[in-house]
């Protein structure tokens, strides 16, 4: 089976677009840092060096220090799917993301969309 083309997609590639998403709802870049680092572990140096280096969502993932185990606690849709159904491990990683910055985008607080 072929994997889905935002598999092999550079990180680098999207992380702007994450970030203008973000700014152009009133937040910020360092938000959008936060959750990513919230997310998976990475520190804010360790994520511009992923970016730099322009690396692709499968290892952007795979190199993740420590994936956030209360991720399993974001519930909701993005693409028109339930993340918390996406069988696909990958996938349902990449749509945490995704439905992370889209509740900051919708002017979620901060303490919320960072399930403690």
């Amino acid at each position: 089976m072929d994997k889905p083309k935002i598999y092999q997609m550079s990180f680098a590639s999207v992380y702007p677009l994450y970030v203008a998403k973000a700014e152009r709802k009133g937040r910020s870049k360092a938000e959008v840092d936060e959750i990513i680092t919230w997310l998976t572990g990475y520190s804010q140096t360790d994520l511009a060096s992923q970016v730099d280096k322009k690396v692709d969502f499968e290892q952007f993932f795979a190199e993740a220090p420590q994936l956030q185990p209360n991720r399993r606690l974001i519930k909701g849709v993005v693409c028109g799917v339930r993340v918390e159904d996406i069988e696909e491990a990958l996938m349902q990683e990449i749509r945490y993301l995704d439905k992370l910055i889209d509740e900051l985008a919708k002017g979620k607080a901060m303490e919320k969309i960072l399930r403690h």
